[in-house]
C-alpha cells in the first residue's frame, strides 16, 4: 500500500492523468469535480509522496521505424553478485532495451524487452553486444508477431 492514504478523488486524478498526461489542471479539476487550487495541491501531494513518479510522452514505435519487439531470455553462467551487477551495468547502456527484469520460475535469469528496426539490426545487437557481456551463458529469443494489449496505465481498482 502507498504511504499516503488515497481516496476516491486521488484515484480519479490518477486515472485521468494516466489517460492524458498533457491534461491541464483546469480540465483535470473539472473531471474530478474539484476547483483548480485543491486539484493542483492534490497532484503536488501525489508527486511528493512518490505516487506520481514522472510524466512522459509515449511515441509510436512503428512510426519511428522500430516495428520489431523482441523478448530475450538471458541466462548467466553463475548468479554471483558480481556477475549480476556486471550484466545489469552492461545492459543499461543499450537504448534498445526498454525493460530488463531479474526473474524467477524460468531457466533464464533475466527477461529483456527490446525494440529493433529489423532482423539484421537484431543480429548485430545479439552478436556484437549481448553475446559479448561477460557471464552470459545462453540467450533465447521470442519475437512478437502481434501486440494484443499494450497498456501504460496501472490498475487502480484495488484503491477504494
Amino acid at each position: 500500500m502507498p504511504s499516503k492514504k488515497l481516496d476516491r478523488i486521488d484515484r480519479k486524478i490518477l486515472e485521468e492523468i494516466q489517460r492524458n498526461g498533457n491534461i491541464s489542471n483546469l480540465e483535470l479539476a473539472e473531471k474530478v469535480n474539484l476547483s483548480p487550487s485543491p486539484c493542483s495541491r492534490r497532484v503536488r501531494q501525489l508527486e511528493e509522496a512518490g505516487i506520481i513518479d514522472r510524466q512522459v510522452t509515449l511515441l509510436n514505435q512503428n512510426a519511428l521505424g522500430l516495428p520489431l519487439t523482441v523478448y530475450i531470455h538471458v541466462s548467466l553462467e553463475k548468479q554471483l553478485p558480481k556477475t549480476l551487477e556486471n550484466f545489469e551495468r552492461s545492459i543499461t547502456s543499450y537504448n534498445e532495451v526498454l525493460e530488463c527484469a531479474l526473474i524467477t520460475g524460468s531457466d533464464a535469469d533475466y527477461l529483456l524487452k527490446v525494440l529493433m528496426p529489423d532482423m539484421s539490426y537484431y543480429e548485430k545487437f545479439l552478436l556484437k553486444e549481448l553475446n559479448q557481456i561477460e557471464g552470459v551463458s545462453s540467450i533465447r529469443t521470442s519475437f512478437v508477431m502481434r501486440q494484443v494489449i499494450s497498456r501504460t496505465e496501472l490498475p487502480l481498482s484495488h484503491i477504494n
